[in-house]
């Protein structure tokens, strides 16, 4: 509405200066013609000019699709499905949510915690402490801050409730996209490396044998990876020290 208004405006303009340059060209001959078509034309340049003016200081200027890697702003899930996830923040876009996740990250709340809900061609679900899907932490609930940043492969958006500000602590990397979901859940970030540690995060509603995150950490603390534990060969049953009872002989 305003850019049509504002369009309007210059139309109108122009088309008085247009004809004021017409009327004064009229005082003689031949040459009267050929200014008054100048006139015109310029009108019509400037018009143009001054529609492309205020289209582009009239448009919403959007934030960059990726930022460069910023330690302050990296979210390192190391997983026991294999090595360490490293998540671009976006705190241009959702910043109550990127702080929500650097404090609850430096409270330790995330380590150990499982994937809870993972769908496979959809996405990967975790941060709940009960590990049902019902859980959260201790801090208030989220207020919405949906974005133009899409539900593409490697987005990380927060999980809530039926109430678009029930946001809390779960959050659920995309593993294809849905793009059904954008402006519906709020994006926070995305994988910047390690997303095949995040496709063999095991699946299942809950999953028989559920991925852990084993620490989580911001880059700029200079945490060094935390890995799962190899187990070891099991070792040989122990001799018996007791005599071997004698076998009972079958029956006749």
């Amino acid at each position: 509405m305003r850019l049509r208004s504002a369009l309007k405006t210059v139309a109108i303009g122009l088309a008085a200066y247009a004809s004021i340059g017409a009327a004064l060209a009229q005082g003689g001959g031949g040459g009267g013609n050929n200014a008054e078509e100048m006139k015109k034309a310029e009108a019509a340049m400037r018009a143009e000019q001054n529609a492309k003016q205020l289209g582009t200081q009239l448009t919403p200027q959007l934030p960059p699709a990726t930022v460069p890697a910023d330690p302050q702003n990296i979210w390192d899930l190391d997983l026991s499905s294999g090595g360490r996830v490293r998540i671009q923040l976006r705190p241009d876009v959702a910043p109550g949510h990127v702080e929500r996740i650097k404090e609850l990250t430096r409270q330790g709340f995330y380590n150990g915690l499982k994937f809870h809900r993972v769908i496979p061609g959809f996405m990967a679900q975790g941060g709940d402490p009960k590990g049902d899907g019902t859980g959260g932490s201790q801090l208030p609930d989220l207020k919405a801050e949906f974005n133009w940043l899409p539900h593409v492969r490697g987005a990380v958006s927060m999980a809530r409730a039926q109430s678009e500000d029930s946001a809390n602590s779960q959050f659920f990397i995309v593993l294809l996209p849905r793009m059904q979901l954008d402006k519906k859940y709020t994006v926070f970030g995305r994988v910047i490396e390690g997303m095949q540690y995040v496709d063999a995060i095991a699946t299942g509603e809950p999953p028989a044998n559920p991925t852990t995150i084993l620490q989580a950490s911001i880059e700029s603390d200079g945490k060094p990876p935390v890995t799962a534990p190899v187990p070891g060969p099991s070792a040989p049953p122990a001799p018996s020290i007791l005599p071997s009872a004698p076998s009972t002989p079958p029956a006749q």
